[in-house]
C-alpha cells in the first residue's frame, strides 16, 4: 500500500517538475502559432520570447551593427530597446546617436546621392534618394530599357525583370507627376526593386515570381524593334516606343509588389526595404513586411535581422514549436492522473484504516458484552447459591456444570 503511494507521490513531483520546465517554452510557442497569420503578433511574440531567454540580445547586436559601420541597423536595434523598455549601457547609447547622426550628415548624404543618380545603385537614404531623382527625371529607366532592350535586339541574354521594372517606371513617373506624387511609393518601390534585382538582392522564390510577371509587361517583338536606334540622349523617342510596347492591364502585380516595397521604405527606411526583397520568397511576403513596418516603423529592420523571413510568417518550426505545447500539455495530463492516482490510494488508505479502528471498536465491543455476561452469570450462580445452599458434598459438582 505504501509504496504504491509513493509511487503516485513520485509521479506527482515528476510531473510538476517538468511541466515547470516546459510552461516558458510552450507559452511562448503557443504565442507564436496563435500569431502566425498576423506580423505584427508574430514579431511583439518572437521578440517577447529572444528578450526573456536573451536579455543582453540587443544590446549584442547594436555593438554587431557598429562594427559593420551600419549605423541604420544600430539605430534600429536601439529603438526596439526603446520600445520594450531595455536599458541600454549610456556608452553604446551614445555611440548610436554619434553614428546616426554621422551617417546623415550634409556631406555624406551629397556624396551617396551623386552616386545613386548616377549608377542607378540604392543601399541608404541618400543614394534612394539620388536613384529616384533619376527615375524621376527618366534617365534611370531609359538607361535600363535602352541596356535591356538592345540586349533583346541583339539576341542576347535580357534580365526581362529589369526590363519590365524600368517600363513600368516611365509609366508610373508620369503618373506621379500627374497626381503630384500620390503614387510616389509606388515610383520608389519600382526603383529598389530594380535596384536589388541588379546587386541580387531579391529572395530566389520572388525573382521567380517576379521575372515571370514582367515577362508580359513588355511586347517583346514591338520593344525590340523600336529601340533598335533608340538612345538615352533621345528621351522623348525612347519613351514613346516603350509606352508603346508597354502592356498596362498585365504590370498589376507588379505595380502592388512595388507599392508594398515602397511602404515598407517609407515606414522602415531603404535598408530595410532592401532587407525585406531580401529574405522574402512571394509577393505575399512583401505584403506582410509592409503591414509590419506600419505598426513596428524602425524597428522593422531589427526584427527581420533577428528572425529573417520568421519575422513575416511561421516559415519553419511548426512541429518543433507544436511539440512544445504537446509535452506541456502531456506533462499536465501527467500531473492530474498522478493527482488524481494520489487521491484514490490515500482515500483507499483512509478507507482501510476507518474499517480497522471500526473493526477493533467492534471486538472490543463484543469483548465487553462477553465479560459483562460472564460476571451476570457469575452474579447469579452466586446468588442461587446464598438463597439455596446446598451439601458440602453436592456443591462442587453444581459448580463446575453450572
Amino acid at each position: 500500500m505504501w509504496f504504491r503511494l509513493d509511487t503516485a507521490l513520485t509521479g506527482v513531483a515528476v510531473c510538476a517538475t517538468a511541466g515547470l520546465l516546459l510552461l516558458p517554452h510552450a507559452r511562448d510557442a503557443g504565442a507564436v502559432l496563435t500569431a502566425q497569420d498576423d506580423p505584427v503578433a508574430l514579431a511583439d511574440a518572437q521578440l517577447s520570447s529572444a528578450l526573456r531567454n536573451d536579455p543582453a540580445v540587443l544590446a549584442r547586436n547594436i555593438e554587431e551593427a557598429l562594427a559593420a559601420r551600419d549605423a541604420d541597423l544600430a539605430k534600429s536595434f536601439a529603438d526596439v530597446a526603446a520600445a520594450r523598455h531595455v536599458q541600454l549601457p549610456d556608452d553604446l547609447a551614445r555611440r548610436v546617436t554619434e553614428a546616426v547622426a554621422d551617417e546623415n550628415s550634409a556631406s555624406h548624404f551629397a556624396s551617396r546621392f551623386a552616386n545613386g543618380f548616377v549608377t542607378g545603385n540604392a543601399d541608404d537614404v541618400g543614394s534612394l534618394s539620388g536613384t529616384v531623382a533619376g527615375d524621376l527625371f527618366v534617365f534611370g529607366d531609359i538607361r535600363d530599357v535602352v541596356s535591356e532592350g538592345k540586349h533583346m535586339a541583339m539576341g542576347e541574354d535580357t534580365d526581362h525583370l529589369i526590363l519590365g521594372l524600368a517600363a513600368a517606371g516611365l509609366a508610373v513617373t508620369a503618373a506621379t507627376y500627374v497626381s503630384v506624387g500620390g503614387v510616389a511609393p509606388v515610383r520608389a518601390g519600382l526603383t529598389l526593386v530594380k535596384d536589388a534585382r541588379k546587386v541580387g538582392r531579391i529572395g530566389e522564390g520572388l525573382t521567380t515570381w517576379a521575372a515571370r510577371s514582367a515577362r508580359g509587361v513588355v511586347d517583346g517583338p514591338m520593344l525590340r524593334a523600336a529601340v533598335a536606334d533608340a538612345s538615352i540622349l533621345r528621351p522623348g523617342q525612347t519613351i514613346t516606343a516603350v509606352k508603346a510596347a508597354f502592356r498596362t492591364e498585365k504590370a498589376g502585380g507588379i505595380v502592388r509588389l512595388a507599392g508594398d516595397v515602397g511602404r515598407v521604405g517609407e515606414k522602415a527606411g531603404t535598408r530595410g526595404a532592401l532587407d525585406t526583397l531580401r529574405i522574402a520568397q512571394s509577393p505575399k511576403d512583401v505584403t506582410r513586411a509592409a503591414r509590419l513596418a506600419e505598426v513596428k516603423g524602425g524597428q522593422t529592420r531589427a526584427i527581420m535581422k533577428m528572425f529573417g523571413r520568421g519575422a513575416l510568417l511561421l516559415a519553419a518550426g511548426a512541429f518543433n514549436l507544436s511539440m512544445w505545447v504537446f509535452w506541456a500539455l502531456f506533462a499536465l495530463f501527467g500531473f492530474v492522473v498522478s493527482i488524481k492516482a494520489t487521491t484514490e490510494r490515500v482515500t483507499w488508505s483512509w478507507l482501510q484504516r476507518s474499517k480497522a479502528r471500526r473493526a477493533r471498536r467492534d471486538l472490543a465491543v463484543r469483548q465487553d458484552a462477553l465479560l459483562q455476561d460472564i460476571s451476570r452469570k457469575d452474579a447469579l450462580l452466586r446468588d442461587m447459591a446464598l438463597r439455596h445452599p446446598a451439601p458440602a458434598h453436592s456443591l462442587a459438582p453444581v459448580l463446575v456444570h453450572g
